[in-house]
């Protein structure tokens, strides 16, 4: 499935821990496959994976030096959302997405996915 407007964006950090992590692998035909599913106090549960296999279905964003794929139903729900990979030190460190649309949450404990 071709894409007029690209659904995710990667910030250049989140890129280069995609292609290190690639890179270790040592399998150049993985792709980032990324999905959202309804559910969880942060609005959606994300999945993050690499992927040997595209769905004729699935949508193929060409991210440079890896490919991200994305299936049908999480497409919409990720329209416009930003994958970034941040580094807190002692904190810890990992993946993070900003969407913006998650709305309505509905727990109170305070912290989003």
């Amino acid at each position: 499935m071709t894409l007029e407007m690209t659904p995710v964006a990667l910030t250049d950090a989140a890129a280069e821990k995609v292609q290190e992590l690639l890179a270790a692998e040592g399998d150049e035909t993985l792709a980032l496959r990324l999905g959202a599913r309804p559910g969880g106090c942060s609005g959606f549960r994300y999945d993050m994976y690499f992927d040997a296999g595209v769905a004729d279905t699935d949508a193929v964003v060409d991210a440079g030096a890896f490919k991200v794929v994305i299936d049908q139903d999480s497409i919409e729900r990720l329209m416009g959302a930003t994958v970034d990979f941040r580094d807190e030190g002692i904190e810890g460190s990992g993946f993070a997405i900003d969407n913006p649309n998650e709305t309505g949450h509905s727990c109170t404990c305070g912290k989003r996915g």
